[in-house]
C-alpha cells in the first residue's frame, strides 16, 4: 500500500458543515482486507483531513452478540494501549446500518509473515532489506509493545508474524488485540473464531494446505504456549513470552519450530518436543549462537523456567543488538 498524500482541502481552516453521524462521516470507503467475521476498509475523514482505517463486522455477523462484544473489546483495549508500537484508535461507535465499528490510523507496509515468505523464496531485495539484525529489531519492537501492555494488565495471547506489521518507513506495529486477556475480566472461556485455529502454510511451501480444527483456546496453534493448549486459567505474560520465542525462532531459521502434520501433532510438539536450536536448524543463515540461548529460555515448557517478564527478555535483546 502507498502512503496517502496530504490533500490541500484537508488543511482548510473551516470545518465541514453538518457532519453526518456514524460511518456516514467517512467518505470513499474501500475494502482493504476481509476475514471470517469482519472487514477492514480505508476511508477519508473530512473533519481531520486524513485517510483512516475502519474495522467493522460483516453484514452476516453484525448482529451476533459475541462478535459485537469481541470487536468492541478489541477496539477499547487497542485504544487504551497508547504506545509507539501499537496502532492509534481515533473513534469507536455504532452505525445505524453497519453496527459496531472502530476507526484507527491507516498504516502502510506488510506483515512480518509476508517478509519471511519472500526471504524463504530467495528474494534478494527482501534478504538485503531484512538481514538478521533488522529482523531482531522488528521482534524487539513488538516486545516493547508487549512490555507496555503487560504493565497495564493486558496479555496479547496471539503473537505471531501475521500480527507484526512493518511500515514503509521502518515503523513496527503489533496488531490484533481481539483475544487479549485483561486482568479482572472473565473472558477466558469465550470461544474464538475457528479461523484462528488454523495451521497456515509453511513459509517455504507454496501449496496452500490449511488444517482447521475447533476448540475454545484463544491463540493460533503454531504459536500457542503449553499452558494455552491444556486450558490453564493462569495465563500471564509468560504466555506471550513463549509465543515471542516461537516468532524469534521462525524469523531466524525461516522455519516454524513445532509444526506437525495436524493440529494435534503440533500441540503434542509444543508440549513435549525438544527443538533443535535455530542456528543448527538453518546453518545457511549464519544465525548468532546467542540467539539459541534466548530462544531456548523463552520456549521452556514450564512458565517458571522462562523469562519471567518481557523486560528481562528485552534486556538480552539489547545486549544481542
Amino acid at each position: 500500500m502507498n502512503e496517502p498524500t496530504i490533500i490541500l482541502s484537508g488543511t482548510d481552516p473551516d470545518l465541514p458543515k453538518d457532519v453526518p453521524r456514524g460511518l456516514k462521516r467517512y467518505t470513499g470507503p474501500r475494502e482493504m482486507a476481509r476475514g471470517g467475521t469482519g472487514v477492514l476498509q480505508s476511508a477519508f475523514d473530512p473533519v481531520t483531513g486524513r485517510t483512516v482505517a475502519i474495522k467493522k463486522l460483516l453484514p452476516e455477523t453484525k448482529f451476533d452478540r459475541r462478535e459485537r462484544r469481541r470487536l468492541l473489546r478489541e477496539a477499547r483495549v487497542t485504544a487504551q494501549l497508547q504506545h509507539p508500537n501499537t496502532v492509534p484508535v481515533y473513534d469507536i461507535g455504532e452505525d445505524d446500518i453497519d453496527g459496531v465499528y472502530f476507526v484507527m490510523k491507516r498504516i502502510s507496509g506488510e506483515n512480518l509473515f509476508e517478509i519471511l515468505k519472500r526471504i524463504a523464496r530467495g528474494d534478494e531485495q527482501a534478504i538485503e532489506a531484512f538481514p538478521i539484525s533488522r529482523r531482531i529489531e522488528i521482534v524487539g519492537a513488538a516486545c516493547q509493545a508487549l512490555a507496555y501492555a503487560h504493565a497495564r494488565g493486558v496479555i496479547h495471547r496471539d503473537v505471531k508474524p501475521e500480527n507484526i506489521w512493518v511500515g514503509n518507513f521502518g515503523e513496527v506495529i503489533l496488531l490484533d488485540w481481539g483475544v487479549a486477556k485483561v486482568w479482572g475480566h472473565a473472558d477466558d472461556n469465550e470461544p474464538i473464531r475457528e479461523s484462528s485455529l488454523e495451521l497456515r502454510p509453511e513459509i517455504d511451501t507454496p501449496q496452500l494446505q490449511t488444517l482447521t480444527g475447533g476448540g475454545q483456546r484463544p491463540g493460533t496453534p503454531l504459536y500457542m504456549s503449553p499452558e494455552q493448549i491444556v486450558g490453564n486459567r493462569t495465563i500471564d505474560e509468560r504466555t506471550d513470552i513463549f509465543s515471542v520465542g516461537v516468532v524469534l525462532y521462525e524469523v531466524m531459521a525461516i522455519r516454524e519450530p513445532f509444526r506437525g502434520k495436524t493440529i494435534d501433532e503440533t500441540f503434542e510438539n509444543i508440549r513435549h518436543r525438544e527443538i533443535e536450536p535455530p542456528s543448527e536448524r538453518s546453518p545457511q543463515y549464519d544465525i548468532p549462537k546467542a540467539i539459541d540461548d534466548i530462544v531456548a529460555r523463552a520456549l521452556q515448557k514450564r512458565p517458571e523456567k522462562r523469562y519471567q517478564s518481557m523486560r528481562d527478555l528485552l534486556a538480552d535483546f539489547r545486549e544481542l543488538i
